[in-house]
């Protein structure tokens, strides 16, 4: 049987002083916030953006299927997913540090000795002992390194929250990039069609002598234009289908949606008056302040280690040749240390200063992240107001080159115009059906 014991003189003060935590706690940045996104001058409401979902934002049931299907397949989402996953576990080990560390183990030994001869023996050992580790969080080092790993766990979740968002966004935008490709090609046929009765009537026309060559060759020229067009808007949507399916997780696929019309598109009426306050609520600015408390908390860890860090070990157990018997033989072992930089050559104030530069860095990185959604937040809403006034005015300007080609074509029949007259207007009108296309794609 063996008993031994190490009490340190400083054991009390240490247990006493394990609440102490050194280092600047998170204070958030001064950002000075508008009242409201400039542009916008309507009083604050209590619905905002952040409220809206986004099924009430695309009502269109193919495109709700296909952001479900994102949302369930998307790579980068599943990456989030897990990077939140890692954190979490990350976030448990800082935690666990705070506390000891124990251990059991049960250990036998059969000895078998022979001096010569006969002289034999047989020794048993058996022993169970415990044994524990705890560094004491004197001055806070271990509760700077759990604050540090518990920003890093939020801060994965709004990146996660925030690449939801975007795979959103990315797959109603493609969506509507292809319709609007297959209208435009619907179109871009249709002129097709025109253009080649036109080259007929033409050719009739100056094999009657009722036109000159010119006639013939222009709309010759306008029908060959006219169908480059089509090769390249089928290139545009095949590229467009290809990010669609990465977007869904799956393999490059072609989609049975085609073209919408002009009375498909609806929109909501967004309310107005954004507060300032609530664009803290963005994934991108929520995760940008937890780089900073991590930041922050870094600083605190470089600091605190400049520092001794105390130490207490520990074990005991029993010890006998007779397994029923090891119990009553019990021993027991307690120590501590302390440790702590001497000399370094002033590694870890160093250290602590680049702490504090790079919590500096994520300070203005913090700044950034807001004036940037500002802006974002500024051109939505800018983008979202002219668009429905560029849109209307598209349709004035489709109905008025309607107009005008149907009296072209009227006037070149009776002998009014050329047909270098009724070219000008059939290109008009599709330049302005392509545009209304592009402008509803938009809206």
């Amino acid at each position: 049987m063996r008993r031994s014991i190490y009490i340190l003189p400083f054991l009390a003060l240490t247990l006493l002083m394990g609440s102490c935590k050194i280092g600047k706690q998170y204070k958030q940045p001064e950002l000075n916030l508008p009242d409201q996104v400039p542009g916008n001058q309507s009083p604050m409401d209590t619905a905002t953006v952040s409220d809206i979902k986004w099924w009430e934002l695309y009502s269109d049931s193919t495109l709700q299927s296909l952001i479900v299907e994102a949302l369930d397949n998307n790579k980068d989402l599943l990456i989030a997913s897990k990077r939140i996953e890692e954190f979490a576990a990350g976030k448990k080990m800082a935690f666990a540090d705070l506390f000891p560390a124990i251990g059991i183990g049960i250990e036998g030994e059969r000895e078998h000795d022979n001096d010569g001869g006969n002289n034999s023996r047989y020794n048993n050992t058996f022993e169970g002992k415990f044994s524990f580790g705890w560094e004491v969080d004197v001055w806070g080092k271990l509760r700077w390194a759990n604050d540090k790993a518990k920003a890093n766990f939020l801060q994965s979740i709004e990146f996660q929250r925030g690449v939801r968002m975007g795979i959103i966004s990315e797959v109603a935008q493609r969506y509507f990039e292809i319709s609007a490709a297959h209208q435009e090609l619907s179109i871009v046929k249709r002129t097709i069609v025109a253009r080649r009765e036109g080259v007929r009537l033409a050719r009739l026309r100056f094999q009657s002598g009722l036109t000159s060559e010119t006639s013939l060759r222009q709309s010759e020229v306008e029908l060959a234009r006219t169908e480059t067009l089509q090769p390249a808007l089928e290139k545009q949507i095949g590229v467009l289908e290809n990010e669609l399916s990465l977007l869904l997780g799956k393999y490059p696929k072609e989609y049975a949606f085609g073209a919408f019309r002009a009375a498909d598109v609806t929109t909501i009426e967004l309310p107005v008056g954004l507060p300032s306050q609530l664009l803290q609520r963005r994934p991108d600015i929520r995760g940008a302040e937890q780089s900073l408390k991590a930041a922050n908390a870094a600083v605190g860890i470089a600091f605190t280690s400049m520092f001794p860090s105390i130490k207490l070990t520990g074990s005991g157990g029993g010890e006998s040749s007779d397994l029923s018997s090891f119990l009553k033989s019990p021993y027991w072992v307690i120590g501590g240390g302390l440790f702590g930089p001497v000399f370094n050559m002033g590694k870890n104030r160093a250290n602590w200063k680049k702490s504090e530069i790079q919590y500096e860095q994520e300070v203005l990185s913090y700044q950034k992240t807001v004036l940037t959604a500002f802006k974002e937040v500024n051109n939505a809403l800018l983008a979202y107001n002219k668009n429905k006034e560029i849109v209307e005015k598209r349709r004035r300007l489709a109905a008025a080159a309607q107009s005008y080609l149907e009296l072209a074509n009227l006037q070149y029949i009776n002998g009014i115009i050329s047909y270098i007259d009724v070219l000008d207007a059939q290109r008009g009108m599709l330049d302005a059906e392509i545009g209304l296309s592009n402008a509803l794609r938009d809206s």
